[in-house]
């Protein structure tokens, strides 16, 4: 009999800090230094980071920093194809429910990629995605809503996402300051990292695999 291991971060609900910022979101991005990293749960299980990430917000929206350094090989980003892309996923439940296992409306898919937008195809954009078996789905996102900026370097790059208040349903930090979250960094080359519990575990459809975001004042 083959024996299932169940990956470390199954057994535990994680919750972590998301600080405030204002301003949020400059024409050169987010500002945020290293107050606002999340911390890197893989390290749990033993697997090496690929990538830092931060997080902070406002009244305005969310805002998430994507550093990938290590690659030998050049990015790869094409908006037909987002998913197989380089970039970030960002998976926001603004009610924190975790006792359910499809999407509510209030459950939202990001995507931020470096490049593969503009007329050339060389700048960084975002998306909104589908849930998949989502019970209710989120309202679209109309184009230039989402905001982002990236610098690309000889090993890596730096990815800036800015996810106004307008895109996200139920958004209300006042009365509503935990957020479901869970992100992805994918890269062909160096592979993924998650912030909450990772593959073969479906988090990119059951809120009930995220963790939690308390946006602190």
């Amino acid at each position: 009999m083959t024996e299932l291991l169940l990956p470390q971060r199954f057994l535990f609900r994680f919750s972590a800090p998301c600080l405030y910022c204002d301003p949020l979101w400059k024409a050169s991005g987010a500002g945020l230094d290293e107050n606002h990293r999340l911390i890197n749960l893989a390290e749990l299980e033993d697997q090496p980071a690929m990538a830092e990430v931060s997080a902070a917000w406002s009244e305005a929206g969310l805002v998430f920093v994507l550093s990938v350094s290590g690659k030998k090989q050049p990015v790869w980003c094409r908006a037909s194809r987002p998913e197989d892309s380089d970039g970030l996923q960002l998976w926001i439940d603004t009610r924190d429910v975790h006792n359910v296992h499809r999407a509510s409306r209030f459950c939202h898919r990001f995507i931020f990629l470096p490049g593969g937008g503009g007329r050339k195809l060389d700048e960084a954009f975002g998306q909104s995605l589908p849930i998949n078996r989502a019970r209710e789905p989120a309202r679209p996102v109309a184009a230039g809503i989402l905001q982002a900026r990236s610098q690309i370097r000889h090993d890596g790059y730096r990815l800036d996402c800015f996810i106004p208040t307008e895109a996200m349903l139920g958004f209300e930090p006042a009365e509503h300051p935990r957020l479901g979250f869970t992100y992805a960094a994918i890269d062909r080359e160096l592979g993924e990292q998650t912030f909450s519990i990772g593959r073969p575990m479906p988090y990119d459809e059951d809120p009930s695999l995220w963790a939690t975001l308390e946006l602190v004042p």
